[in-house]
């Protein structure tokens, strides 16, 4: 073989190591993202969720891509977007949103891992086996709704002593509002208090609840958890102080939005939680084997600055309970 020949052959193996390097190196896995809701309204629970990835070692854009799927509060949309995620192959699917997104991607694959944030009981949804034993293919994070109930309404009584009826605004469609509703019933029941539920599924819904509240004379108001109520906060809180009705919400966003207060675990801290349990699974670990997680901490958010528009007067020791108080 002559000289320049052996330089040639020798450099153009030397050209093809890298490519023959690069062949070799696993595909960045994606994870599908599905929400029932949209981009604009909780789009920081996908901000959290990222940071719980960055956590536990992945980069979106770096070793990890997403692709988003957002339902825009239109649930019937979902099976057809858990559908498209599965057929994309992702490597796995976080859902957010509540029960009825985790519901549509469980329906859609029985083999691809799925973390889910939820505020229905897992179990009793069907989504897991048991709480520390999940079995299948899902896992997540199970953020407790209707057992706050009676709580709420004690914060309620506390700082308005002299309420004597209260009411629930509830989303029929939502898959845990019938334990909400019976959760409230048998609350208001204990305490003495009148009790009167109203239905709203549409943002529409809002003036008319809002208006039989007033001329049924209701003293305040638990808005039920449900993320369609989280989506139109702005509508819902302005609607609230327009009747002066004293409100209490499950998140603190909606206070945070102007609402009067809120009782209930950090949803931001429940999709941080998902995206490091999202990360252990791509690092090998089975859903099967990581047991649903259940917030241990909740926080009381209180807004001075609303009471004062409405005409309320907090008593101290209640603001002293109180983990954030706005001014």
């Amino acid at each position: 073989m002559r000289r320049r020949d052996f330089i040639t052959l020798l450099g153009g193996a030397a050209a093809a190591w890298p490519l023959a390097a690069r062949a070799q190196q696993p595909a960045m896995p994606v994870i599908g993202w599905l929400a029932s809701t949209s981009r604009q309204s909780q789009g920081h629970f996908a901000t959290a969720f990222r940071q719980g990835l960055k956590d536990a070692g992945y980069i979106e854009g770096q070793n990890v891509a997403i692709e988003y799927r957002w339902a825009e509060d239109q649930d019937d949309r979902l099976p057809a977007l858990a559908a498209d995620l599965v057929g994309a192959r992702v490597a796995l699917i976080a859902t957010a949103g509540g029960t009825v997104a985790a519901l549509a991607a469980k329906a859609a694959t029985a083999t691809i891992p799925i973390v889910f944030v939820a505020g229905a009981d897992p179990v009793e949804t069907g989504l897991v086996a048991s709480l520390n034993r999940p079995g299948g293919n899902v896992t997540g994070v199970g953020v407790s709704t209707a057992a706050l109930e009676a709580k709420k309404l004690e914060l309620l009584r506390d700082s308005i002593p002299q309420i004597k009826s209260v009411a629930m605004m509830l989303n029929p469609t939502n898959a845990v509002s019938d334990a909400q509703s019976k959760a409230f019933q048998a609350a208001t029941h204990t305490i003495g208090l009148q009790a009167r539920i109203v239905h709203v599924q549409t943002e529409s819904g809002l003036d008319i609840a809002f208006s039989t509240l007033v001329q049924d004379g209701a003293d305040a108001l638990i808005v039920a958890s449900d993320p369609f109520f989280d989506s139109i906060r702005d509508r819902l809180v302005a609607l609230a102080a327009r009747h002066a009705m004293p409100t209490i919400y499950d998140r603190r966003e909606l206070v945070m939005a102007g609402g009067l207060m809120s009782y209930g675990a950090s949803f931001v801290a429940a999709h941080h939680l998902a995206g490091v349990y999202a990360g252990r699974i791509l690092k090998g670990e089975k859903p099967s084997n990581l047991p649903v997680a259940l917030p241990t901490e909740f926080e009381l958010v209180v807004n001075l600055k609303a009471a004062n528009a409405i005409g309320l007067r907090i008593p101290e020791s209640f603001l002293a309970r109180a983990d954030e108080v706005i001014e």
